[in-house]
Order: structure tokens, then sequence, then C-alpha cells
């Protein structure tokens, strides 16, 4: 099993209209949730949306018949889902659907540790992630493309440094659930 940190930027929230401009991935260890790998991010202005997502194709194997072949954890994949289904077959590219096979979502997660709020829940209201996305289409319209590459960078150390630290917690909490369980689970 090969478990991938993945998460995109867009210039918009709507998949019909707005354009994938990143695409970021990075190999994890199953075992800690680490980077094991270098994060790999494929620029739209570097080339074309359909370029970047046929790279992705490539390098990431998300379409093998191994359904273990890549794994995508990230923080709410349904938008990563919805933008790169409807974007690779805009492009002519095989769809992609990220959810069909395995996938590990923390959004729930970081709701769960919010007692259940959805508000207060984004993953830079529980870590120390700078922002939100919503300046990037802004940077991307100003060609300010070192400022997206920074709050890629940002987003994904966060993000890591969140995986790590639920890998090494959640074994503990199931320790726990069982104990007040007893014997039902």
């Amino acid at each position: 099993m090969a478990t991938f940190y993945l998460d995109i930027e867009t210039t918009g929230l709507d998949p019909a209209k707005s354009k994938i401009i990143t695409i970021q991935f990075q190999e994890l260890d199953r075992y800690t949730g680490n980077a094991t790998g270098e994060l790999i991010i494929l620029k739209e202005w570097e080339s074309s949306e359909k370029e970047i997502i046929s790279q992705f194709i490539e390098k990431s194997n998300i379409l093998h018949e191994y359904d273990f072949s890549f794994v995508p954890i990230g923080y709410n994949l349904g938008f990563e889902h919805n933008f790169l289904k409807l974007r690779s077959e805009i492009n002519g590219l095989p769809s992609l659907d990220i959810l069909h096979c395995p996938f590990i979502d923390l959004r729930a997660v970081g709701i769960l540790m919010n007692a259940g709020q959805f508000k207060g829940s984004r993953l830079s209201d529980i870590t120390g992630k700078k922002g939100t996305g919503i300046l990037i289409p802004g940077w991307y319209s100003n060609k300010e493309y070192d400022k997206i590459l920074d709050y890629i960078k940002n987003e994904a150390e966060e993000f890591i440094k969140f995986n790590k630290w639920l890998y090494k917690r959640m074994p503990s909490l199931l320790s726990e659930l069982r104990g007040h369980m007893g014997d039902d689970l």
C-alpha cells in the first residue's frame, strides 16, 4: 500500500468554470504518517492544466489496477475529487475518481476534534497553517506564483505534522475505547 498526501489549488470553487493550477502530492510512511518522499508540485503555469493532470496520472500510478497503489490522504478530499474528475474529463483524459478506491480524509477528524462543529474545523483553524486558499486566484491572476508555492509548502508541512500526530495518538485512543467498551468490540 502506498499512501500519499494529496492537494490541489484552483482558480475558483466550481470545477465546471475554474481550472486546476497545481496538483501536489507526497509519499507518506504508512506506519508513521511522516513524509518519505519529496513534495511534488505540478504547476499549470509552466505547461497547461491538461499536462499537469497527465503528469499526475503518470507519476502517481493513480490509475493502476491495484487499488492500493495510490491511497490519497488529504483534508476535504471531496474538493479534490470533484475537480480532478471533471477537469480530467474536460481535458479528454481518463476520468480520475479518487474516492472510488481507498482514501483517508482527515476533515472528519478535524470536525470531531472541534466538538462536531464544521465552523472552526478548517486545517488553518486546527493547525499552524497560514490562511486559506481564498487569495490564490488573485495571486494566480497577478502571476505571483511564489506566493502560491509558499502557501502550498506551508499547507503540506502543517498537514503532515497533523497527520503524524494522529498516527501517534489514534492507537492509544483505540486502546482506551476498547477498555471502555469491554468485550462489546
